[in-house]
């Protein structure tokens, strides 16, 4: 049988809705919503002379800023940051972040420029420019492929007294993207769906711990209306606006046609308080978004995701990650997911199928204080019946003094690829791989029956690096012997 893999990975790009109200200087070939009625961004990409447009709309009389990241955060971040005065005359910095502090006027050259730009009923826009790639160490090229993007802003312009500006702190004012700059494709927006029928899962109301780190679960039967099959076309995720800086990520996971649930009091809670009732739900994924993902989704015409009627899944199960730094009390949230509901079922069926590495710390053990780290996962064709697949996350830990280590809070890693594929198979939701035991044994010296996960860890974090270990490690993980877990998926 033919596999077909749409690449999409965590990165579905968003409804080119437009929250602001002014009209952009010019026609550009992609337009995306940041951050609902708070900022929109628009760009054109000029091959010949290997230069970006950017035009940046954004609800604040104070300063705004745009930054092309490495990671995804602000360390080495390569920030534009600009503001209009009350004399209506633009202003422009080219901006480097060393940390999570504020971001040093780049003193080696600048790259970024404005055009124009103007403030107007209470939204400031700027259009500016720069090159694709400066050759400049305190810059980020924007390559092929996605590019990291950050925002933020104030709520007042930059206080000129100080030397180059002192910039008051943004606080939550602030989002991330993954965006292909040179290679967006605008999907179509939620009015294109609003004549169909559609499914949510979504919690109600629901209280987030006051805790660094946090998963809630909840189950959903498919509504009891759905009598006939139904393939969904589209999707869109749903975060409650002013809880974009709790939710980290989510999945919608089907749980195992076998499970059984009393429909009157389905599990609800903390998921490790009700792993025992949940665990048939560890399986496929129906959805997947995360931090700087995007939100609409429209499947390809060829296929649509099945949901109701004689479809075996019968229950799903919502996990959401919450991140809450602050322990914040009493926060509450409804966020999920919708499906859009199309009137006619289509030629296949799509699912989606994780790669990666296993959430563990046998599967990632990234050293600190490295610029690229490489983790390739390997998925073999004893697993995929012929196919052959490999994947790669890229770490950057400059900023980190101590190791870092697979696992499920915000400050633990993992390396886990969606791709969504069709025609849908039942019985290989996800291939994850980490190094072998026998790997494992041999550099730490000791012999496989006293091998396990907790000595690993202890003996992970009391490792001294050194830049020979440094050159040492990468190696182990290039070449270290595999186990490959082709079965239940690990979030």
């Amino acid at each position: 049988m033919r596999l077909y893999i749409i690449i999409l990975l965590l990165s579905i790009y968003e409804s080119n809705v437009i929250s602001s109200p002014l009209q952009p200087y010019t026609n550009y070939s992609y337009s995306t919503e940041l951050q609902s009625n708070v900022a929109d961004l628009w760009w054109t990409i000029n091959e010949d002379e290997q230069e970006i447009t950017f035009e940046l709309h954004i609800k604040t009389t104070g300063w705004v800023a745009l930054g092309i990241s490495p990671a995804g955060g602000m360390n080495g971040a390569d920030i534009g940051l600009g503001w209009v005065d009350q004399q209506g005359q633009v202003h422009f910095q080219d901006r480097y972040a060393m940390g999570t502090w504020q971001p040093i006027i780049d003193n080696t050259t600048t790259d970024w420029f404005a055009l124009r730009g103007r403030e107007e009923n209470g939204w400031t826009a700027i259009q500016f420019k720069r090159s694709l790639d400066t050759c400049d160490e305190m810059d980020v090229a924007i390559k092929s492929g996605t590019n990291n993007l950050i925002f933020a802003y104030g709520l007042v312009d930059p206080d000129m007294s100080q030397s180059g500006g002192l910039i008051y702190y943004h606080e939550n004012r602030r989002g991330s993207r993954i965006i292909p700059l040179r290679s967006y494709s605008n999907p179509p927006p939620d009015s294109k769906f609003s004549h169909l029928d559609y499914v949510e899962f979504k919690l109600s109301d629901q209280i987030v711990p006051a805790l660094e780190s946090s998963y809630h679960c909840k189950i959903f039967k498919v509504p009891t209306d759905l009598l006939q099959r139904r393939h969904a076309i589209a999707h869109r995720t749903i975060i409650e606006p002013n809880n974009r800086d709790l939710v980290h990520h989510f999945g919608l996971l089907e749980c195992d046609p076998t499970a059984v649930f009393d429909d009157n009091n389905l599990p609800n809670g903390i998921c490790d308080d009700i792993i025992q009732s949940i665990f048939p739900c560890f399986t496929n994924v129906a959805s997947i978004w995360a931090v700087g993902g995007d939100e609409m989704m429209e499947y390809p015409e060829i296929g649509g995701y099945p949901i109701g009627g004689d479809f075996e899944i019968k229950y799903y199960m919502l996990q959401m990650h919450y991140d809450n730094p602050k322990l914040t009390p009493n926060r509450r949230d409804s966020s999920g997911v919708r499906f859009y509901l199309g009137n006619e079922l289509r030629q296949h069926e799509l699912s989606y199928l994780s790669i990666g590495a296993e959430v563990s710390y046998s599967a990632i053990a990234i050293p600190p204080g490295i610029d690229r780290f490489l983790l390739d996962c390997y998925c073999s064709s004893e697993a995929t019946q012929g196919d052959e697949l490999a994947t790669r996350c890229v770490y950057s830990t400059t900023d980190k003094s101590i190791i870092t280590l697979g696992g499920e809070r915000t400050k633990d890693e993992m390396c886990l690829h969606y791709f969504l594929y069709y025609p849908r198979m039942k019985t290989f939701p996800s291939c994850l791989s980490s190094n072998s035991p026998e790997a494992w044994t041999k550099i730490m010296n000791i012999s496989k029956s006293t091998f396990d996960n907790e000595k690993l860890g202890i003996w992970l974090k009391e490792l001294k690096w050194t830049p020979e270990l440094l050159v040492q490690w990468q190696k182990f993980f290039n070449e270290a012997s595999r186990t490959i877990e082709a079965g239940y998926l690990q979030m």
